[in-house]
């Protein structure tokens, strides 16, 4: 730009120079006639950064007032309808946690405890426990008002002692044979796998056995370690399933071709 600048000031000094040298006025009337046009010049720049001021200031533009009454009620009814939808919104947030989130997260929650549980052993808090005195209020409550103190006094001891006793717990079956297991055969004979018992008391019994050897054997020696098969089971780690015990069925059919490890699983009490 700066280039261009020049060189058209440099062809109209040309310009002026050939034209002042073939005219027929003096330099005086030359040097009065640049002056008369850079004053004209002047001039009409000056009008032109003026013309707008001067248009604004004969010619002023009249602008609404923001806060106009009009204005002011669009406004309040736009808050009005955005604070309605935000309390709806709201309150569909808050019922489909409450309806949809809340329980889903409570049966995560109890199946988490359930299953810790019967890792560890602790079946037993599983359960929801026998009341205190509930029987005892409630018999009370319905005797008659027309005994005399001893009356009294005999039955509250009788019902007493009905309420302290025991409660009837599962008879667990007495072992009616000797345990015998075979011999643990050695770690180079052909068809040998090691097996690990993982006990709910958190110990870990080893031991050798023959794949052809019957699968019962492993239950066996589940009993000689003080849990018995009518309460508790055997279990492969991962997947889980319940390992298959049969007379007629060996450890390669029931599934054990490798070294093994089994959980000893409380079994689920069955609902009659």
């Amino acid at each position: 730009m700066s280039n261009k600048c020049v060189v058209f000031c440099v062809l109209l000094a040309g310009f002026c120079f050939i034209s002042w040298k073939h005219s027929l006025i003096g330099v005086k009337d030359a040097l009065k006639l640049a002056g008369r046009g850079f004053i004209f010049l002047g001039i009409c720049t000056w009008l032109i950064y003026m013309f707008p001021r001067l248009k604004y200031f004969f010619f002023p533009v009249c602008q609404e007032l923001p806060d106009s009454p009009l204005l002011e009620s669009n406004r309040q009814k736009q808050e009005q309808v955005r604070r309605v939808q935000q309390h709806q919104h709201n309150d569909k947030t808050s019922d489909y946690a409450e309806s949809v989130i809340k329980p889903r997260q409570n049966v995560l929650l109890q199946q988490r405890m359930e299953r810790y549980h019967r890792m560890t052993g602790e079946t037993w808090k599983l359960s929801q426990g026998f009341p205190v005195g509930g029987e005892e209020d409630q018999v009370c409550g319905d005797a008659g008002v027309d005994e005399n103190p001893n009356q009294g006094a005999r039955r509250r001891r009788k019902l007493l002692q009905t309420v302290t006793q025991d409660p009837v717990q599962q008879e667990v079956p007495k072992q009616k044979k000797v345990i015998v297991l075979p011999d643990e055969p050695s770690a180079d004979t052909e068809g040998v796998v090691k097996i690990a018992l993982r006990c709910p008391s958190g110990r870990t019994i080893c031991r050798r056995f023959l794949k052809t050897w019957s699968s019962l054997l492993l239950l066996d020696w589940m009993m000689k370690a003080g849990y018995h098969p009518a309460l508790y089971t055997l279990c492969t780690s991962y997947p889980r399933t319940v390992l298959i015990a049969a007379a007629d069925v060996s450890l390669e059919e029931a599934g054990i071709l490798t070294n093994t490890v089994l959980n000893v699983e409380e079994k689920e009490p069955s609902i009659t």
